[in-house]
């Protein structure tokens, strides 16, 4: 490999240990707690080097918003090997009950940035999360499409509230079990859900 192209693989993976720090950080810290020190402590990678990749705080938002949509993209791949959307969607909520530990200290990696951009005046980054948002509930809607239920987008956005609601309740109250106890209760609502006769 000759020195340039080293040189560029360097920088690739030295700017994608940004991203993926950035991504922990802000789910971590926040938006306005987080430094551009924070995230290159993580990272390990030298302050002055970040303004080399990520010339603002919101280059780095931008990025980690990137990250959980990759994230996303990745889960959903996973889950769409499965041959059965109702497995696909228990599939997701034990996904979700795993990452209960995560969820009562930090929340929704998503839906926590979500809530905070919107908090701000330019609302540019606040619209880029919802769209992470609306591309799990476009999947979700498609699972319940699959199983020919009635009002699937509908359906979708009930799972992804309860998903929403739960991680806030269980970081609210720094309770785990709040998401093991609603995963349960979401599986059992999953699993009463039937196709109408004469709707097949």
């Amino acid at each position: 490999m000759t020195n340039s192209a080293d040189r560029r693989v360097r920088a690739s993976q030295k700017r994608q240990r940004l991203t993926s720090a950035a991504a922990r950080v802000l789910h971590e810290q926040g938006v306005e707690r987080t430094t551009l020190g924070d995230i290159a402590r993580e990272a390990d990678v030298p302050v002055g080097n970040v303004y080399y990749y990520f010339k603002t705080k919101d280059e780095l938002v931008q990025a980690a918003l990137s990250e959980h949509s990759a994230h996303l993209d990745e889960l959903t791949g996973r889950l769409d090997q499965l041959a059965d959307p109702r497995d696909r969607l228990r599939a997701l909520i034990e996904a979700w009950v795993d990452q209960r530990d995560v969820a009562a200290r930090y929340g929704c990696p998503t839906g926590t940035l979500a809530v905070e951009l919107d908090k701000r005046a330019d609302g540019t980054l606040d619209a880029e999360a919802g769209a992470v948002i609306r591309r799990l509930l476009d999947w979700a809607g498609r699972q319940f499409r699959e199983l020919g239920l009635r009002d699937p987008d509908g359906l979708a956005l009930t799972f992804i509230s309860t998903y929403q609601g739960m991680s806030l309740l269980a970081n609210a109250l720094r309770d785990p079990d709040i998401m093991t106890r609603e995963g349960t209760r979401l599986l059992r609502w999953l699993d009463s859900l039937r196709v109408p006769d004469g709707h097949l």
